[in-house]
């Protein structure tokens, strides 16, 4: 109890934990562009049920993570060496993680382009997708996005009061925006492959940060913010031409 009223009386504590709630919720964004994309492939009443239990498991992996971040720490030496880099279980899991979103960015992207090619073979499509599936591959991308994120974390602040309120904090934000921002994503088509798109960035990036290549998120999260911003102009200037032909129309 003393440490935790120490630590609401340091201002360099909540200058951490501001910086991790907001780092947690950018993370966050990589996470629920994929839980959109992917419970929107389930029936309706299924697509909110998904995403809540989704999001919810992965709190709770996440807090479960957290109590074992001494051995997290550990998964940064290196186990083996190739190529001339040290591979730790950290670099192996974001080879395996970015290799994932790469593979499912590429066969949605696959199915946007040629939608009949996949129709005609059920077990290659990847719009069926089962709600036990949907949230499997949830918690597998958020095992991999925690990792690196809880890692992160230790190097900012060693007080893991600090890291737990962040990851409530910014999975609380994530639970709040996952409904709308997939409604947007189905309201709006072409958003879907610019979020493919992204997907497919950041999995290269997970790959070759796993690979020893480190890749400055900040100039991945300018390209997606300014890509992003293109195509809100591009939405909004075709929701003109449509109102400008129903009164041209009417």
């Amino acid at each position: 109890m003393t440490d935790i009223i120490a630590l609401l009386q340091d201002p360099a504590a909540w200058i951490a934990l501001i910086t991790l709630v907001v780092m947690e919720v950018v993370l966050g964004i990589d996470n629920l562009i994929f839980i959109s994309i992917l419970t929107n492939k389930l029936p309706p009443e299924y697509r909110e049920k998904a995403r809540r239990i989704g999001i919810g498991l992965a709190l709770v992996m996440r807090l479960a993570l957290l109590g074992t971040v001494a051995w997290i720490v550990k998964l940064t030496t290196p186990v083996f060496e190739a190529f001339g880099h040290g591979f730790s279980w950290k670099d192996l899991i974001l080879i395996a993680g970015g290799l994932f979103l790469v593979w499912k960015a590429t066969k949605e992207i696959h199915h946007n382009v040629d939608p009949a090619d996949h129709a005609e073979d059920a077990f290659a499509s990847s719009t069926q997708t089962s709600f036990a599936g949907a949230i499997a591959q949830i918690l597998l991308l958020d095992l991999v996005f925690s990792v690196d994120s809880i890692i992160t974390a230790v190097g900012m602040t060693p007080h893991v009061p600090i890291m737990v309120i962040a990851v409530v904090a910014a999975v609380t934000v994530m639970l709040v925006a996952a409904t709308p921002l997939a409604n947007f994503i189905e309201r709006n088509p072409t958003i879907v492959m610019l979020a493919l798109a992204f997907l497919l960035m950041i999995g290269t990036t997970l790959i070759a940060e796993g690979m020893g290549f480190h890749v400055p998120k900040g100039y991945v999260y300018a390209a997606m913010a300014f890509s992003a911003l293109v195509e809100v102009l591009n939405i909004i200037a075709r929701n003109a031409r449509q109102r400008k032909n129903l009164k041209r129309k009417g």
